[in-house]
């Protein structure tokens, strides 16, 4: 027996089964690789197609005889409507009563003395996820296809609706690339997982209208995916953005009824239309309701069964309130609303406030990492301005949380994606849209055994894991960072070659790398810094013009003597494999990424990490100053710009280890969707000190607050305020116990502390709580309440 197989299954043995069914389970495997498929004649999607795909050296298909196997292994599918007669031996331990009600369910027996396997769905799609569950607990491995003898499963999925938005447009970050076949296995892999919907994009949204990677042009390409979609029986929904200017231009929409009508008419199959009402688009709902309700006329001309839902995303109050208003009305023609982005409105209230005739979808984002509507909570600056806003992000447990903070009140989801970056948050929302209470650790193996291998089963999960937690908290103590690279440096070195060119692989590997270089770099250029302080420091000794050169060469050698050179190289190389495997455009100039901020952080990896580029602009600003007692002031300030003063307080909000007194209530367990909890933003203006470059913020009208105690009594406090953030614009109120220190109040532009008093009244019992919230009603993306800075001071003059 050939040794490598022999200890594949050893190793298959020792690790044990998925799930809770024992080690023993895998004790004895029956080997698939040569059964026949026994497949009733459908109407659905072809499941003996994609075993084929899967198992290549299946004997043959052919519809249900258990007479003819002979000596071969049987793998049987089928459905419960058509009857049990076809299942032959299985016939009477499937009317046991241990199946599952309900659609898309289905169950999975195995008879070792047969040998064979049988696949019954509840219906067409059942059959298909079914086979889908099988395929993720085959191991393939050497040419042999082995299942644990005594597995058995029987499910239905507890979510309704179950989706994921592709997207083929410039802005994503590898989509626009993928060609036909490309988009046929993705699709099928989402479907083995239980996806049952896919959202499609129109040829006109707010993207360029080409991109030099596309193998077709956008309507083309369109048509294809709607026919793969149908080819596995997944629902078609198209996102499908009203953008004109004026809709209540009788030109206007009659062109745009042209449009749309072209659209719908060229789709084989189409479900469902869903129009955002904002992001992109800004119509008043009456208005926009009054031209979908066009819209949904051309519909039912093209596809009389399809549906037409509305979001109102990027809403102000005003607009919010009229939208809820009309759907009062409950318009016939409109059969559900989704919650998404920039929607102002917590879900649960959401779903109160509209009528109960109305479902209610979600449109999760689960591609971006910050800037967007679920960030990561807690996320260094190293990392925002390195790998920016479209990663490669595993969060299976994040997503987790989020798919089941969000089930409560919606039929289900179709997720917000702009590329394969997201990809295994994809799957992670598959499963708990199947089963909430899914372990998602088995999930991760389950997704690892299936892509990468039998072999990594256990070790690409943990590996996920670990990457996840490469993201938690401040980073300079996150040893796990180096622990998870030198982990996927040992798989690395164990990859046959057909494990280095998946993308999978080649992903988490990125990754493993990225993180592991920017926490380097981090280390040198900080401790840079310190040692550029320590030279101002002896600026009255040395003098002015010296301790700047000095401190500015020490500074500069972040560049001059560039750390881990080995890792960024490799970073570059699995940047190039990944163009190459799966199209990812991680750079601009290399690869025609549309953007930096889309995914390409090749172009970001060597983004100042510490405040050089702030201090040379400070140095430049001293340096004419017109004599020395000047600018060694300038110094001195510079080097003590956190300083409150004795008895006073400084917190750097955005910064977990330096903000005491700020107030996270709800914390993120308890608020996953940042309905009323703060969270962490960030700037990527190098200019800026670090400081200014990230920030507490809070949507819409939730506030940031902060909490002082044991302060004393008698004082007298003023308190200083840095207003940064990505909304310059927007206006924020600050209370303190109550009182107003400042009314809506405009950021100062440019950014600089501006202080107010705090009336003594408020502090005479040793406490202050402040409060921040932005103009209320706004819309938009609901960002706006950013506070980056906060000095308490005593202003009295103290003995």
């Amino acid at each position: 027996m050939n040794k490598l197989f022999v200890l594949i299954v050893f190793l298959l043995i020792a690790q044990g089964p998925s799930g809770a069914r024992g080690q023993d389970a895998l004790r004895k495997m029956i080997d698939f690789s040569k059964a026949v498929v026994f497949e009733l004649p459908s109407e659905g999607p072809s499941t003996s197609d994609v075993l084929s795909e899967y198992c290549r050296s299946l004997s043959s298909v052919m519809e249900p005889d258990w007479s003819r196997t002979g000596d071969l292994a049987v793998i049987a599918v089928g459905t419960r409507k058509k009857g049990l007669a076809w299942t032959g031996p299985f016939q009477k331990k499937l009317s046991d009563g241990k199946g599952v009600e309900g659609d898309e369910g289905y169950r999975i027996e195995v008879d070792p003395s047969i040998p064979a396997v049988i696949v019954v769905g509840n219906d067409e799609r059942g059959a298909l996820y079914g086979v889908g569950r099988l395929l993720r607990e085959f191991r393939f491995q050497e040419n042999k296809v082995l299942l644990p003898s005594n597995f058995h499963e029987a499910s239905s999925p507890k979510t309704k609706l179950r989706g994921h938005q592709l997207g083929y447009r410039p802005k994503t970050n590898s989509y626009d690339a993928w060609d036909r076949d490309q988009w046929k296995r993705y699709i099928r892999e989402l479907a083995l997982f239980g996806t049952n919907a896919i959202e499609l994009l129109p040829p006109r949204t707010d993207d360029d209208a080409d991109s030099p990677h596309f193998p077709l042009p956008p309507l083309e390409m369109m048509i294809e995916m709607s026919e793969i979609c149908d080819q596995f029986d997944l629902d078609v929904w198209v996102w499908f953005p009203a953008m004109d200017a004026n809709y209540n231009d009788p030109e206007t929409v009659e062109k745009a009824l042209r449009e749309w009508r072209n659209v719908f008419e060229e789709l084989p199959r189409l479900d469902v239309v869903f129009v955002p009402g904002g992001d992109p688009g800004h119509t008043e709902p009456k208005v926009l309701l009054g031209f979908l309700e066009k819209v949904n006329a051309v519909l039912i001309e093209e596809h009389p069964d399809a549906q037409l839902w509305v979001s109102p995303q990027g809403f102000t109050g005003p607009w919010m309130d009229q939208f809820l208003t009309l759907l009062k009305d409950e318009p016939t023609w409109l059969t559900g609303v989704v919650h998404g982005p920039q929607v102002r409105m917590p879900l649960d209230e959401f779903r109160k406030a509209v009528p109960a005739r109305y479902p209610i979808r979600t449109y999760p984002d689960i591609t971006h990492n910050r800037q967007c509507q679920h960030p990561v909570p807690d996320w260094d600056l190293a990392y925002a301005v390195t790998e920016g806003r479209e990663a490669i992000n595993p969060r299976p447990f994040a997503q987790a949380a989020l798919a089941r903070a969000y089930a409560k009140d919606s039929v289900g989801f179709i997720t917000y994606s702009e590329g394969c970056n997201d990809d295994v948050n994809k799957f992670v929302w598959n499963a708990i849209g199947w089963d909430p209470a899914v372990d998602v650790l088995d999930v991760l193996r389950q997704y690892s055994r299936l892509f990468i291998g039998p072999l990594y089963e256990d070790r690409f999960a943990q590996g996920l894991l670990a990457l996840e937690r490469n993201w938690s908290g401040p980073l300079l103590t996150n040893a796990g960072v180096e622990t998870t690279l030198k982990q996927f440096q040992e798989m690395e070195r164990d990859a046959a070659p057909t494990v280095k060119h998946n993308w999978r692989f080649q992903q988490a590997l990125y990754r493993a790398y990225y993180d592991a270089y920017i926490r380097d770099r981090l280390f040198q250029e900080g401790a840079l810094e310190s040692q550029s302080r320590d030279i101002l420091r002896q600026a009255s000794r040395i003098g002015s013009e010296i301790a700047m050169k000095k401190a500015s060469a020490i500074l500069e050698r972040s560049v001059t003597e560039p750390v881990s050179f080995d890792r960024r190289a490799r970073v570059f190389e699995l940047g190039e494999a990944l163009f190459q495997s799966i199209k990812m455009q991680l750079s601009k100039p290399k690869y025609q990424a549309i953007d930096p901020e889309r995914g390409a952080n090749l172009d970001t990896i060597d983004t100042p990490l510490n405040n050089r580029t702030w201090l040379e602009g400070q140095f430049d600003t001293i340096r004419v100053l017109s004599t020395e007692p000047e600018r060694l002031k300038a110094i001195a300030a510079l080097l003590n710009r956190e300083n409150p003063g004795p008895g006073g307080f400084y917190d750097d909000l955005g910064d977990p280890a330096n903000s005491p007194h700020v107030v996270h209530q709800p914390n993120t367990n308890e608020d996953p969707l940042f309905s009323k909890a703060s969270f962490h933003g960030f700037s990527l203006r190098t200019d800026w000190p670090i400081a200014w470059r990230r920030y507490e913020q809070a949507y819409f009208d939730a506030p940031v607050l902060m909490k002082y105690d044991g302060l004393d009594p008698s004082a007298t406090y003023k308190i200083t305020v840095t207003y940064a953030g990505d909304s310059p614009k927007a206006r924020m109120r600050l209370e303190a116990d109550g009182t107003v220190i400042h009314d809506l109040f405009e950021k100062p532009n440019p950014i600089r502390p501006v202080s107010f008093p705090i009336p003594k009244a408020l502090t005479t019992d040793g406490r202050l709580n402040l409060k921040w919230n932005q103009e209320p009603a706004r819309g938009g993306n609901g960002r706006g309440c950013q506070v980056a800075e906060v000095w308490l001071s005593r202003v009295d003059e103290v003995p």
